[in-house]
């Protein structure tokens, strides 16, 4: 069973997250504070096994290439988003689509959701969704920006309600004070959701 911790961190109300098994730790969208998510692993004496990025946007990957060399480490991302990233090639392990990975102890699962920008993704490890900038509770990414793409997320919405309802869900910004919920919420509250479940393409 893992552990999950949020981070919250910079002025966008950004969430990290600090997901562990017994001594081993992945960060999700670490950003912004770098010698206090280093602080917290060497606190709770974790060896951190790997980095992954839901997007590319500024604000989930700010300041994170200093942790990555410090800890020898490529943050898997999305190969749409490498540009969108800033971030040089040597620091970042690049793939297509949806993707399983074995980071240390952790089964990692990829799924695929574009709309926000072309290469969002949502990371999912058991039963813990990581939606970054796809799914707020309540709301959903912005798809007004570069790359954005308004049919991309309805689909992208209608794939995440298709989880189990059990699913927990970990956002990428803690927007009016939460940052989690579970599919069966958001299907039931999310207006942008449960307009993607009417909307045809």
């Amino acid at each position: 069973m893992i552990n999950i911790e949020v981070l919250s961190l910079g002025p966008m109300e950004n969430c990290t997250y600090l997901v562990t098994r017994g001594p081993d730790a992945l960060l999700i969208d670490p950003a912004w504070d770098m010698p206090f998510i280093e602080h917290t692993l060497q606190t709770k004496k974790l060896t951190l096994c790997g980095v992954l990025f839901t997007h590319g946007h500024f604000d989930h990957v700010k300041l994170s290439q200093p942790l990555l060399e410090k800890f020898h480490l490529k943050a898997y991302i999305e190969q749409n988003d490498v540009s969108l990233s800033g971030l040089p090639p040597e620091v970042l392990h690049p793939y297509s689509g949806d993707q399983q990975f074995k980071i240390g102890p952790f089964d990692v699962q990829i799924l695929a959701t574009p709309g926000h920008t072309a290469g969002c993704v949502c990371i999912l490890i058991e039963d813990a969704l990581f939606t970054g900038d796809t799914l707020f509770c309540g709301a959903c990414g912005r798809v007004d920006l570069p790359s954005s793409s308004p049919r991309d997320m309805l689909a992208s919405l209608r794939r995440l309600a298709a989880l189990p309802e059990e699913t927990r869900v970990f956002t990428g910004h803690s927007y009016n004070g939460r940052c989690q919920s579970t599919i069966a919420d958001e299907k039931l509250h999310n207006p942008f959701m449960r307009n993607a479940l009417r909307t045809e393409d």
